[in-house]
């Protein structure tokens, strides 16, 4: 289906998945762990909503407090840790779709989780963070106009297209799902 035929059938999509010079090579780790899902990012975050969420739910309370290794995030830290993600990368991607040409930011994840206290809060409401926030994320995307999808900006001191952003959330989510279900695993999970 080319983007003539997905606008028309009422649905957006990236047209094609990033170029290696959309984002820094850092960040392919993460790309390359969903191109091979189709050229609609829009559909794969979609789709990756209500897998992951019934996933999330398989853990318990005390599950979620589980630490793999001294030193190492909570299950709960490391969902905090996606969702603080999921937003910066959103919030990258909608700065530079809009226009906006100042350069953005770095971000210390370290110091986003020590402030976030993400231990303090419930397991059930870090899930419906997630909820909640891949909802946005999905309209934000759905919803920006085709040209948008290959600006770009400056974060970090790097330069990333919009596309490459849709496609970084995605794989993030991926990349720290796999990290929860091999170390963190709720049994049977």
């Amino acid at each position: 289906m080319n983007q003539t035929e997905i606008e028309a059938a009422g649905g957006v999509a990236a047209a094609g998945v990033p170029a290696r010079d959309e984002s820094v090579d850092y960040y392919h780790r993460y790309i390359d762990r969903v191109i091979g899902a189709g050229p609609d990012v829009v559909a794969i975050l979609r789709s990756q909503r209500e897998e992951t969420l019934a996933f999330l739910r398989g853990f318990s309370e005390e599950q979620s407090r589980y630490r793999y290794a001294p030193g190492k995030w909570s299950a709960r830290e490391l969902l905090s840790h996606v969702n603080d993600c999921e937003r910066l990368f959103v919030f990258r991607a909608m700065w530079f779709a809009r226009g906006f040409e100042s350069p953005l930011p770095s971000f210390d994840q370290e110091v986003a989780a020590a402030s976030a206290r993400a231990d303090r809060v419930p397991w059930a409401r870090h899930v419906e963070e997630f909820r909640a926030l891949r909802l946005s994320t999905e309209a934000f995307f759905g919803n920006i106009p085709a040209e948008a999808w290959s600006r770009r900006g400056i974060a970090s001191d790097n330069s990333f297209t919009v596309r490459a952003l849709a496609y970084i959330t995605a794989g993030h989510l991926v990349h720290h799902r796999e990290i929860l279900r091999e170390r963190y695993r709720p049994s049977g999970g």
